[in-house]
């Protein structure tokens, strides 16, 4: 019973393995951080983490996230330009839809590199391949 004497609806959990989210995604979902090898014997590096997933270190994660930040906020910056210079006009028909794709390469990297946090490496070598496109992006801006 609440305060206003309206008695509250009982909250049950669900648990994981009955979750329908395997079914959704179908990629990478493994019983725990030992079991990284698919039922085809090949080895998963994308995967959403399992509840029995240790978790990351505190300085990887915050370092990873600066990171990724300071890459979003470039990126508004380059979205902020192009929609000035598009207003502005002067600038080719390919010049936006080039600019956009550029920065979804570099967003998805970005997400990768946080699917494969539990990996020693690759995360790094995603947000620095993330920074690539945003730095063709950097040039396309200046030259229009």
């Amino acid at each position: 019973m609440t305060t206003t004497g309206v008695q509250e609806p009982r909250r049950t959990r669900v648990p994981v393995q009955d979750s329908p989210a395997p079914d959704v995604v179908p990629f990478g979902w493994e019983p725990g951080p030992d079991d990284l090898v698919d039922e085809a014997g090949d080895e998963v590096f994308f995967r959403f983490p399992t509840p029995d997933d240790p978790a990351p270190g505190t300085r990887r994660l915050l370092a990873m996230s600066l990171y990724a930040a300071l890459l979003g906020l470039a990126g508004v910056g380059i979205g902020i330009r192009g929609m000035v210079s598009q207003i502005g006009g002067g600038v080719p028909g390919w010049y936006v839809p080039v600019l956009a794709f550029l920065g979804m390469v570099s967003v998805a990297l970005s997400v990768g590199a946080f699917l494969s946090i539990h990996r020693r490496i690759l995360p790094w070598l995603l947000l620095l391949g993330a920074a690539v496109p945003l730095i063709a992006d950097i040039m396309l801006a200046v030259a229009y």
